[in-house]
This record gives C-alpha cells, sequence and structure tokens, in this order.
C-alpha cells in the first residue's frame, strides 16, 4: 500500500472511530462577534437540531466573575474579562477543557445596578491580547502568560465614562488598536498597537462615547473606521482620523449594537424606540438614506446579516427585515429578547431574562425553531438588574455561552 492509500485507509478509521464529518470546517473567533465584526461564524457541518435538553455541554468553568464580557477563541485558548478579587482581570482559559491558565489585573471594579465589571470582549492579535476595562482602562498583554506591555486609560485621551460604563470591544487593525474615549480630544484614537502610543485623534469627530463598538471597511479606495455614537453615524480615514462623512440616527438613552457594513452600505439600529436606518455611501463618500424605520429596534442583541435579510430582536419580537428595502418578513413574538448569532444556515437565539438558548432556521420563510435548552445552572452573583446578556460565540465546533461568573462550552458539530 503506498502512503497516499495509507493516507485515506487512516482517515476512513478514524471517521469510523470518531463518527465526525471529515469535511468540517472550524475557526477562531478572535474578537466581539467573530473575525470580521458581524457575528456571523464561517463554521460548516453543524447540528441542525438538538435533542432535549439540548448539546452535550463538554465543559463549565465557575470563577469568570462578575461581567458581561464575551469569549474570544484562538488557538485553542479562551480570552474573556471579569470583576473578581477586587479587581477587573483578563482571564485566559483552555478553550476545550475549561481550565484556567493565568489572570491579570486591568483596573479597579466599575459598580452599577444593572450588573459590575467589564462589558467589552478581549481582541486577539498575534502574539498579544488587547482589553478595556469597563472604565477605560486599555491593556495590551501577552497571550503566554499575561504579561502587562503596555496601558492606556482614555480618561487621559479626554475620555468620559459613559453612564453604563464603556462596553466597547476595541479593534486591531493593521499596526493600530482603535478606540472610542469620546469627548473634545476626539470620538476616535488610534494607538500604535505595539507600543500604545497615541497615533491620532478625531479631531472633527468629537461626539461623547456610547456603547457601540468600531468597524472597518474598505470604501472608495480608503480604509475607513464607522462608529455609532448617541446622535450620529461617522467615518473617518484609518490613517490619520480625518471624518470623511456622517449621517444623523439621534439614538435613546443608549445606543449599542454594531454597525454592518456591505457594499457601500451601512446599516445600523438602536433600541429605545429609535429604530434602525440603511445608508449609501457614494463615490465622493457622499451619504444618501435608503430608509429610516421602526421594523427593527435592537437594545443590544445584536443582529446578523445572513444573504439579503437582518436578524435580530426587535421591542415587538425577533423579526426578519429585508436588507435591501428595510420591509418587514417576518415576526415572531413567542421568544423572549436577547443576543443572537449565525453558523451553518442556523441562528443562534438567546432569551436574556430565562437564560434559554434556541436553534432556529436562518430562513426568510418563517421562525422555525429546531431545539433549545436552558442554562442550568445560572448565576449566583448577577445582580438583580442584570440578565444573561454575553452574545453567544460559535468557534471551532463549540457554542460558547457566559452567564456571569459561568462559562459554559457545548459540543455543536454533527454526529
Amino acid at each position: 500500500m503506498n502512503c497516499s492509500h495509507k493516507t485515506v485507509a487512516l482517515l476512513f478509521t478514524l471517521a469510523c472511530f470518531t463518527h465526525r464529518p471529515l469535511c468540517a470546517a472550524n475557526f477562531d473567533w478572535p474578537q466581539w462577534r467573530g473575525p470580521d465584526r458581524t457575528g456571523v461564524s464561517q463554521e460548516t457541518s453543524l447540528q441542525k437540531s438538538w435533542p432535549t435538553g439540548g448539546p452535550k455541554q463538554i465543559w463549565r468553568y465557575e470563577n469568570a466573575g462578575e461581567g458581561y464580557s464575551g469569549p474570544a477563541i484562538v488557538g485553542g485558548k479562551l480570552f474573556t474579562m471579569g470583576a473578581r478579587d477586587g479587581n477587573e482581570c483578563l482571564l485566559v482559559l483552555d478553550a476545550s477543557t475549561g481550565k484556567e491558565l493565568w489572570f491579570a489585573k486591568i483596573g479597579p471594579i466599575f459598580s452599577e445596578g444593572h450588573g459590575n465589571g467589564p462589558r467589552g470582549t478581549p481582541t486577539v492579535d498575534g502574539d498579544r491580547v488587547y482589553a478595556m476595562g469597563s472604565q477605560g482602562n486599555l491593556v495590551c498583554a501577552s497571550i503566554a502568560d499575561g504579561k502587562i506591555i503596555w496601558q492606556q486609560s482614555l480618561s487621559d485621551l479626554g475620555g468620559r465614562v459613559p453612564h453604563w460604563a464603556y462596553a466597547e470591544s476595541v479593534l486591531v487593525d493593521g499596526d493600530q488598536v482603535i478606540c472610542t474615549p469620546g469627548g473634545s480630544k476626539g470620538a476616535l484614537a488610534a494607538l500604535e498597537k505595539k507600543t500604545g502610543k497615541l497615533l491620532w485623534q478625531s479631531a472633527e469627530f468629537k461626539e461623547p462615547a456610547h456603547y457601540s463598538s468600531v468597524i472597518a471597511a474598505d470604501l472608495n479606495g480608503v480604509r475607513q473606521y464607522i462608529q455609532r455614537t448617541e446622535k450620529v453615524i461617522a467615518s473617518v480615514a484609518s490613517k490619520d482620523g480625518k471624518l470623511l462623512w456622517t449621517s444623523p440616527f439621534p439614538g435613546r438613552t443608549a445606543v449599542v449594537p454594531t454597525p454592518i457594513y456591505r457594499d457601500g452600505y451601512v446599516y445600523v439600529t438602536a433600541g429605545y424606540g429609535a429604530g434602525c436606518k440603511l445608508v449609501k455611501i457614494g463615490p465622493s463618500n457622499e451619504v444618501t438614506d435608503v430608509y429610516e424605520n421602526k421594523v427593527m429596534k435592537n437594545h443590544h442583541g445584536g443582529v446578523v446579516l445572513v444573504g439579503d435579510y437582518i436578524y435580530g430582536h426587535a421591542d415587538a419580537g425577533w423579526t426578519c427585515q429585508n436588507f435591501k428595502t428595510g420591509e418587514e418578513v417576518w415576526n415572531h413574538r413567542g421568544f423572549g429578547k436577547g443576543a443572537i448569532a449565525y453558523a451553518d444556515g442556523m441562528l443562534y437565539c438567546q432569551d436574556e431574562s430565562s437564560g434559554t438558548i434556541v436553534l432556529v432556521e436562518a430562513s426568510p420563510k418563517a421562525w422555525q425553531e429546531r431545539g433549545r435548552f436552558k442554562l442550568d445552572p445560572q448565576s449566583k452573583i448577577r445582580s438583580s438588574g442584570g440578565r444573561v446578556w454575553t452574545h453567544p460565540v460559535i468557534s471551532n465546533g463549540k457554542l460558547y455561552l457566559r452567564d456571569q461568573e459561568l462559562i459554559y462550552c457545548y459540543d455543536i458539530i454533527k454526529d
């Protein structure tokens, strides 16, 4: 038997023993909302339905501390943040076993009635991880051991902590770390990722920070950073922070969901009755409104764009919206509001109040449920004003969920 035949035989044997697909495509999830900040995973060969009780739980970790920080998954490690032992900390676990590998203190704890601790998700880039605590304490640490390489306070950049704390997950793009201190020195700031040195602030864009995270887009031959504040959508040039365009879209109380970009169009939504808006950016960065309506009023569970349809929770229930026209396609009121992620044709929808996760076909035809389960046990330290607000993460055939001090890992590979 030649080498190629031996290889085929070995693969066949492994398949027989594991009963797992050999063609499954697995991907890391290195930052907030995945590789491109869309909440859409490229995973394949995942389960299309769940048995009663949900997928198999692989492990549960019980010492993440208070906070809503989500997981970033890279190289077999899980990175997140939590408040414990009197500090906000950056935590790293083995993503396969849940074993804690190290933790690093990053700053004082933010206390608030809806829950204490960090809100943002770490961003992993190469051999470093970048994480920002709830009071704007931004650190760069070694992924090997958690040693702090540099740190920067957003207050030194003119920032003022928002009412419910900084919730942004910083963006690493090329040689820059992009954050939103807000304020008179410039709403956006770029730091040199190796040293933390300030490179620029957006002097023409000076809105106070809210709770959204920046996205990057290549548009009209220019790398752009797009961000939401309470009053506007804005874009600045990546090289110097020069303001390229703005579009008014007043939020109410809190502006949280991350913008979505596709082919020259930018979509935003916000809760508290604000609604949603789609704009088209022309060749000279002129802005044209495509639509603005109340079909999608997303609080902070986020939305995903799959094909030509937006999915997420609006004030009136889980909603499918036509991305191009803004029209409602369907609405489902039988499941509580919460966060969403997408992978392999399926929506992972989470009820923030009950801690129930539902698997739903991503289809414009209707809400088609294919299984559900409830987090058990649930947090013993969650504030009475808090909910299960950490977004679902799908990476390397696993579903990761969090409820404060508890992090859960489930096997969702198709048998």
